[in-house]
């Protein structure tokens, strides 16, 4: 089986280890993730030393207030696949909503000029971020990453052309809304993340999250989908090569 991480954040000092303990566990790419131009130019770094690993570029809407400034320069790499995360994330507020909402805006736009993915995250935001996406117009290819809608939310997603990636989470007591939506994904839709070091699947709580628990993941969307976790496997991994057009 091969494994795509479709979302996780890496740390530099630990890159050697966290590349061999995933490969020796099928997973076999990584894409790391930024939030902010220090982070994404990490990010790129990273790429740039493992070829396991590839970045994307973003401002996360906690670190909207320091705007998208060093965050453009970087999509010329080969290394990046696309732009994100950005999003909305009204639970925190770290950055004002205005805010968030403008860089967000600006990301999308992003994308539509790069023709790259784009990476969302939202969270007790979903009104407006269909309403941005709308506004601004749906990138080609897009991803809610660490999915933690219902069944409306997912149709939302959906009718906009979107990816599904589903973390840890998918596998939390708590998740029933969660897993239907994983259950109402169509195929080729489905992706498979961990969002480390955060949100350890079950039973593995209380660890630190590292993307050689991935499989755990897949085996939850195995039982909610009622498949064998290869098909699982194979499945989210030709998805994310279509999502970020890996060589296959």
């Amino acid at each position: 089986m091969r494994w795509t991480d479709n979302h996780c954040h890496l740390e530099q000092d630990m890159l050697e280890d966290t590349v061999a303990q995933a490969s020796a566990a099928g997973v076999h790419r990584l894409v790391d993730v930024g939030t902010d131009a220090a982070t994404s130019a990490a990010a790129v770094a990273k790429a740039n030393a493992c070829h396991r690993v590839w970045a994307t570029v973003g401002v996360h809407p906690h670190e909207a207030h320091h705007g998208t400034g060093g965050i453009d320069d970087l999509l010329g790499s080969d290394r990046v696949v696309a732009v994100g995360e950005c999003g909305l994330d009204y639970h925190y507020n770290h950055s004002p909503p205005p805010v968030q909402r403008a860089v967000f805006a600006a990301q999308i736009e992003m994308a539509h000029c790069h023709r790259l993915p784009l990476v969302i995250h939202t969270r007790k935001a979903w009104d407006d971020t269909f309403a941005i996406l709308d506004e601004s117009g749906v990138p080609e290819r897009v991803v809610f990453h660490c999915f933690t809608g219902g069944l409306d939310e997912a149709r939302a997603a959906l009718d906009r052309g979107a990816f599904l990636s589903f973390s840890g989470i998918v596998s939390f007591p708590s998740a029933d809304e969660v897993r239907a939506a994983a259950e109402l994904c169509p195929p080729d839709r489905l992706l498979v993340e961990t969002d480390s070091p955060y949100l350890t699947p079950v039973p593995l709580r209380g660890r630190t999250n590292t993307p050689a628990y991935l499989p755990l993941v897949g085996e939850v969307l195995a039982r909610v989908r009622d498949l064998d976790l290869e098909s699982v496997a194979r499945l989210t991994w030709d998805n994310a090569t279509a999502l970020y057009q890996f060589d296959s």
